[in-house]
C-alpha cells in the first residue's frame, strides 16, 4: 500500500488530520519515486502545491502510497516497489495507478489520499476498493510538482471514505498557482448544494460489462430514479468508441517525451560507467531501471510522433478528442451528469491479470478514459457489491462543476450503504 512511510508518527495536537500522497507528488520529507527504480534515492526539494496546502491547513503526510511505474497501468502490478492488495480480497488488484492511494483510503478511517489521474487512475482503484474517488477538472488543481505522465491529461484528486471527507479538504487543494500556468484561469469553486434533475447513460458504454456489475449499475440508477426522484435518460455519444485508441495515442506521445528527462544524470539512480559515449551511458541506465510497461509506452508513443505517422495518428488523436469535448457538451447541456459503470468488472485476481495481454489491460479503461481526454470532473461512488466485491459507478459533470459531482455524492450516500473491510455489515 505504502511504497514508504514515516517511521514515527508525532502525536501533535496541531496536525488536524492524516493525509497521504501518490508517489509521483514530490515531498520533502520522502523519496518521490513514481513508482520506478529510475528515481531511486531522489529526495525533491520541496513539496508538490496540492501536498504543501494540505500542511499549511494542519494536515500530517504520514506516507506515500504505491502506484503503477509512472501511472502506466490499470492494475498497480506494474511498480518497481512491489504489488499493494485490495483490503477486501489479498488476491485481487486494487486498481491503477492510484492502488496504494485508495487501499489507503479504504484501511484508514479519516484519511485522505491524494491521487493522479490520467486515463482513470483515480476512478478504477476507487471502484476496485470501494471508496469515493473525485477526478477535478483539467486545471483545477495544480499540477506543479508532480512527476508527469502526460501534460495535457494528468490531474490531482482525493479518495476518501466519503464524500463529505472530500467536500472539506477538496477547496484546500483547488485554486489558481503561479507556479501552475494551466491553473490559472478558472472560475470559482462553488460548492453550494445543486439541484440534479436528469441523468444521461451513454448507449455505448453499456457493451462489454460483466452481468453482475451491470446489474449493479442499473439497481443503482433505479435507486436514483425512486429515492431520489432523478430521471434517467439513454442516450447515443458514439464518440465514446474512438476515445480508447485516442488516448493512448496522446499519453504515450506525452509520456515518451517526459521521460527522456530520466537518463542517470540529474535524478535518481546513475550509471556505473561514465566513460561510455553519452548515447550508450543513457541506454543502460534506462534499459536497466525502466520497467517493461515503460519502455512498451516509451516505444508506442516514440512511434506515434514520428515523421510519416505524427498526421496518421497524433493529429486524428487531437481531432478524435475535441469530437468527444464536443459530445459531452451536447449532453450535459440538457441533461445534469452522464453516469455510467466505473469498471467493466471487478477487481481482477492477480493470476487473472498474468494471463492478460497488454491490449486487453488497456481496454479495461474504456468507461474512465472519456472523461479523462475530455478534462471532464468526475466522480467514482460504490454502487454495488459482488461477490463482496465492490463495483463503482462513475459520474460525470461540466467543466469546473466539482460541486455537483460532490452534491449527488452526498445524496447517494443517503440512500446507500457503503462497506468497508473488517466493519460489521
Amino acid at each position: 500500500m505504502f511504497s514508504e512511510l514515516i517511521d514515527e508518527m508525532p502525536l501533535d495536537s496541531s496536525f488536524k488530520f492524516n493525509f497521504s500522497a501518490k508517489d509521483n507528488l514530490c515531498t520533502i520529507d520522502f523519496q518521490t519515486r513514481a513508482g520506478s527504480k529510475i528515481l531511486d534515492g531522489y529526495r525533491p526539494p520541496f513539496d508538490a502545491t496540492p501536498v504543501r496546502r494540505l500542511r499549511r491547513a494542519g494536515g500530517l503526510l504520514v506516507g506515500k502510497t504505491n502506484m503503477d511505474e509512472f501511472g502506466f497501468g490499470t492494475f498497480c502490478t506494474n511498480s518497481g516497489y512491489g504489488v499493494p492488495r485490495n483490503p477486501f480480497d489479498i488476491e485481487r488488484s486494487c486498481g491503477g495507478s492510484s492502488g496504494g492511494a485508495a487501499a489507503a483510503a479504504c484501511l484508514l478511517e479519516d484519511h485522505i489520499s491524494l491521487g493522479v489521474s490520467t486515463g482513470g487512475s483515480i476512478s478504477c482503484p476507487a471502484s476496485f476498493c470501494g471508496v469515493v474517488g473525485l477526478t477535478p477538472t483539467y486545471g483545477r488543481v495544480s499540477r506543479y510538482g508532480l512527476v508527469d505522465y502526460g501534460n495535457s491529461l494528468d490531474k490531482v484528486g482525493i479518495l476518501a471514505r466519503s464524500s463529505s471527507m472530500i467536500k472539506n479538504h477538496f477547496p484546500t487543494i483547488a485554486g489558481s498557482d503561479p507556479m501552475d500556468p494551466t491553473s490559472c484561469a478558472q472560475p470559482a469553486l462553488d460548492l453550494d448544494e445543486t439541484q440534479i434533475d436528469s441523468i444521461a447513460v451513454p448507449r455505448e458504454a453499456m457493451e462489454n460489462i460483466h452481468p453482475a456489475v451491470m446489474d449493479s449499475f442499473l439497481r443503482a440508477l433505479d435507486i436514483m430514479r425512486d429515492r431520489l426522484s432523478i430521471d434517467i435518460h439513454e442516450v447515443t455519444v458514439p464518440s465514446l468508441r474512438f476515445a480508447l485508441p485516442a488516448y493512448y495515442v496522446l499519453a504515450t506521445s506525452e509520456a515518451s517525451t517526459n521521460l527522456a528527462r530520466y537518463c542517470g544524470m540529474r535524478f535518481g539512480v546513475k550509471g556505473d560507467d561514465v566513460t561510455q559515449h553519452f548515447n550508450d551511458y543513457f541506454s543502460s541506465v534506462r534499459s536497466k531501471n525502466f520497467g517493461k510497461e515503460a519502455k512498451r509506452r516509451i516505444l508506442l508513443g516514440t512511434y506515434s510522433r514520428m515523421v510519416g505517422f505524427r498526421n496518421r495518428y497524433y493529429l486524428k488523436a487531437l481531432s478524435v478528442r475535441q469530437t468527444v469535448i464536443s459530445d459531452y457538451a451536447r449532453v450535459l447541456k440538457e441533461h445534469d451528469l452522464v453516469a455510467t459503470p466505473t469498471m467493466p468488472f471487478i477487481a481482477p485476481r492477480f493470476s487473472e491479470i498474468e494471463r492478460m495481454k497488454p491490449i486487453e489491460m488497456y481496454r479495461a479503461d474504456f468507461l474512465t478514459v472519456p472523461p479523462n481526454l475530455a478534462g471532464l470532473p468526475h466522480i467514482s461512488v460504490p454502487c454495488g457489491y459482488v461477490d463482496s466485491m465492490p463495483t463503482g459507478m462513475q459520474l460525470v459533470s461540466q467543466h469546473w462543476s466539482e460541486g455537483v459531482l460532490l452534491n449527488i455524492a452526498n445524496m447517494w450516500e443517503g440512500v446507500f450503504q457503503y462497506r468497508f473491510p473488517g466493519a460489521r455489515q
